[in-house]
């Protein structure tokens, strides 16, 4: 199966030790993903993050990816948007969707791949109803890039996830828990 790793350091004791560990793990990709961080303070753990793994895919900051010279970018629907023009040159570029209308937008504006969420209940949006498998299979079904589910996921639901067509799952939760 398919998995990203995604980041928060508020999950996780040691942040670096944590990408570490995903480094050797099964996890494709690790989205580091510390949007509340200023500019200057998410570029400094990006660099001590490419050094630590290649697995590693930037978060939002656009300009960090640029002054280090990394073209693997994941982006917010309204970053994506707004940034097209510039992240033409990326070698990756993800973007997470909340709709089919934003699903199909990203395909059509050559986007690699895409997180549809959340799918299952989640604290990260809690209170907030999730869109569940049908929607997930929905998205899946109408755009030709890979989507993958995100929110709620974890290792007893990610199959189902597959089941209805996603390439792969994402994960914070369990990663940022994960040992070896």
């Amino acid at each position: 199966m398919y998995k990203i790793a995604i980041t928060n350091r508020k999950l996780t004791e040691d942040l670096l030790r944590q990408i570490e560990i995903l480094q050797r793990s099964e996890y494709r990709y690790i989205i580091l993903r510390e949007k509340d961080m200023s500019q200057q303070e998410y570029t400094a753990l990006a660099k001590k993050a490419l050094d630590i793994s290649d697995k590693i895919i930037l978060h939002t900051f656009i300009e960090t990816a640029l002054e280090l010279n990394y073209r693997k970018i994941h982006l917010p629907f309204d970053l994506f948007k707004e940034n097209i023009d510039s992240i033409g040159g990326f070698e990756i570029k993800g973007v997470s969707t909340h709709s089919l209308k934003e699903a199909v937008y990203c395909m059509e504006n050559k986007a690699d791949y895409i997180t549809y969420s959340h799918i299952f209940a989640t604290d990260c949006k809690k209170g907030i109803e999730p869109k569940g498998l049908k929607a997930l299979e929905n998205v899946c079904k109408n755009v030709t890039i890979p989507v993958f589910a995100l929110g709620g996921i974890n290792e007893e639901n990610a199959q189902s996830c597959i089941d209805v067509g996603a390439r792969g799952v994402c994960m914070m939760s369990e990663a940022m828990k994960r040992v070896l």
